[in-house]
């Protein structure tokens, strides 16, 4: 299947381990690992940061595999996530950026059109967020509105 706005296949990515069960060779417990995280986040690391250092510094292969949850869904039970996902806020601030380049740069026609690639991504990852519940429902996208909250 064929990317969204280009003709590229992109089939070619990393593959994760399968590994399901918990990692023997993983010295900290459940507990520790967990309040890793809290304090990574309160840091203002995000979650897929979070994952990557627990990987590379604390030698744990898998969140999920040692704690039976996932990341995002463990810091939302302990009240700690934001209102919007980790994904859409990277697409506001990329809208934002490309906003701030296309009010002084008014004939980049190129950028123009990848913007509004951006904004159309932005507006089908809303569509979803809505009806799963992880946005609410009232919410809707002006650049303006997402400027203020990026910053």
């Amino acid at each position: 299947m064929a990317r969204l706005h280009s003709k590229k296949k992109g089939k070619s990515k990393r593959k994760r381990a399968k590994r399901k069960e918990k990692a023997e060779f993983v010295e900290l417990g459940e507990e520790k690992i967990k309040e890793i995280v809290r304090n990574l986040y309160q840091k203002g690391v995000p979650p897929s940061q979070i994952g990557l250092i627990l990987r590379d510094e604390y030698g744990v292969p898998s969140f999920k595999a040692q704690t039976g949850k996932k990341l995002v869904q463990y810091l939302e039970e302990e009240n700690l996530y934001k209102t919007f996902p980790e994904d859409l806020l990277n697409l506001f601030s990329k809208a934002v950026r490309m906003y701030e380049h296309l009010k002084q740069h008014k004939k980049d026609i190129h950028n123009r059109v990848k913007f509004s690639h951006i904004e159309s991504k932005i507006h089908r990852l809303l569509r979803y967020y809505k009806r799963v519940g992880k946005v609410p429902k009232d919410w809707n996208y002006s650049i303006e509105r997402v400027m203020l909250l990026v910053r």
